[in-house]
């Protein structure tokens, strides 16, 4: 089979995917259209784009979004027309995100091909990042932008033959007339690789001794420290945790930019806020920031953990989450609808008050104090996991079936 992946920051979702089709025997051929130049995956065709066009630094708000989209599709377009033009390359389906405009215009190119399209977020002023957090109050305006947003989806769904959300969380947000047209099912997590390991240990620069199981590691996980993930909770909840467990470390493992939502107007970024805010409340000397890190020595971190921190806003669920969760981690996170997907309270996890930072400090006080009245969550999350998210036996036959379901018998991928 001939596939087009397209998504802008390669590769994006399809890692696994990709991965799987390259191992077979099959020779399929893949190419994949996006705006990294740093990026190639083995067996695998990358082509570059440019936008056609940008929005000005002074755009007009409410259309900002779809200017930058629009000419993010005609770029991708105009890309695939001159790469068919010169390689005679004509996929058999195309597969891309949606979310910045590059699948709009593929049709335009090959009436004919499919396309499956990921569909990740539909904004509204309810229920998600908007107006979750008092103290990042929504403005009047906010509806108006988040219904503009949302031309890119209402015209990406007109541009695709199927669409393809990774929760029922992620699907719920979209509009009703848009589910008969989607598939609901995760990327994938390889548990056969993310496996729990006791007899792990990393080393920190400042402490002679590395870090194992038998020391009384915390972990807290995100792209980046940022409020949508919980940042300023977690760092609230720190003076506690650290008093009454005075043997215990502290793992934050993420940058300090901003992926969503309004940034810190600290100088030092949502860190720096947090830092002056708590003062000498806090044992600096058993917080350890690591920026990000490798994923090899990321999957180590949460291996060695005796307890992990994830929160989130309702926002999209993080790949790291399932991934501790298949690691065995012992899990306390966010009470919000997207997490209790996947978390079950006192099952796979314990769930607390996203605002509340005492009750977050005073549950990972008592996992830490009491394990073996939370030793069942770690196999447990491990087996949810694997049942509902592993990569080889749940996820890619269901992506392969959706795909299979638009091409002819003779193209289709074999299992």
């Amino acid at each position: 089979m001939k596939l087009l992946f397209v998504h802008q920051n390669m590769p994006g979702q399809y890692r696994e995917m990709i991965a799987w089709l390259t191992a077979q025997q099959e020779q399929h051929q893949i190419v994949f259209l996006t705006q990294r130049r740093d990026t190639q995956l083995k067996g695998v065709k990358t082509l570059s784009y440019r936008a056609h066009q940008k929005p000005a630094a002074d755009a007009y708000g409410l259309s900002k979004d779809w200017e930058a989209a629009a000419g993010a599709g005609i770029g991708a377009a105009l890309a695939m027309r001159q790469f068919e033009k010169d390689e005679g390359f004509k996929p058999d389906i195309i597969i891309g995100h949606t979310g910045w405009g590059e699948l709009l215009f593929m049709k335009e190119i090959w009436p004919d091909v499919p396309v499956i399209g990921f569909f990740e977020y539909f904004y509204r002023t309810s229920g998600g990042l908007v107006g979750f957090d008092p103290e990042s109050p929504v403005n009047d305006q906010a509806g108006f932008f988040a219904k503009a947003r949302n031309t890119v989806p209402y015209a990406s769904i007109e541009s695709v033959d199927l669409g393809h959300t990774p929760t029922y969380w992620q699907r719920d947000r979209f509009p009703k007339s848009f589910h008969d047209r989607m598939y609901t099912c995760h990327d994938g997590i390889r548990t056969d690789r993310l496996l729990p390991d006791p007899k792990t240990s990393i080393g920190l620069g400042r402490l002679e001794q590395p870090l194992s199981r038998a020391d009384e590691v915390i972990t807290y996980v995100a792209r980046n420290m940022e409020r949508a993930r919980g940042f300023h909770i977690m760092m609230r909840a720190l003076p506690e945790i650290l008093a009454q467990r005075p043997k215990a470390r502290i793992l934050m493992i993420g940058g300090n930019e901003t992926s969503y939502g309004a940034e810190s107007k600290h100088p030092e970024g949502l860190r720096g806020e947090m830092e002056a805010e708590l003062g000498d409340s806090v044992d600096w000397s058993r917080v350890h920031f690591l920026g990000k890190v490798p994923y090899d020595d990321l999957c180590r971190i949460i291996r060695i953990s005796r307890c992990h921190i994830y929160l989130t806003m309702p926002f999209v669920l993080s790949w790291s989450l399932l991934e501790s969760m298949s690691m065995q981690a012992t899990v306390v996170a966010a009470d919000v609808a997207p997490v209790r997907e996947a978390v079950s309270h006192n099952e796979t996890g314990m769930l607390v008050d996203f605002f509340d930072p005492a009750a977050l400090a005073n549950q990972v006080v008592d996992v830490l104090a009491n394990p073996g009245d939370y030793a069942h969550l770690g196999p447990a999350a491990r087996a949810h996991v694997v049942e509902n998210y592993d990569f080889l036996t749940h996820c890619m036959p269901e992506h392969i079936a959706q795909i299979n379901g638009l091409v002819p018998k003779a193209k289709q991928i074999r299992l």
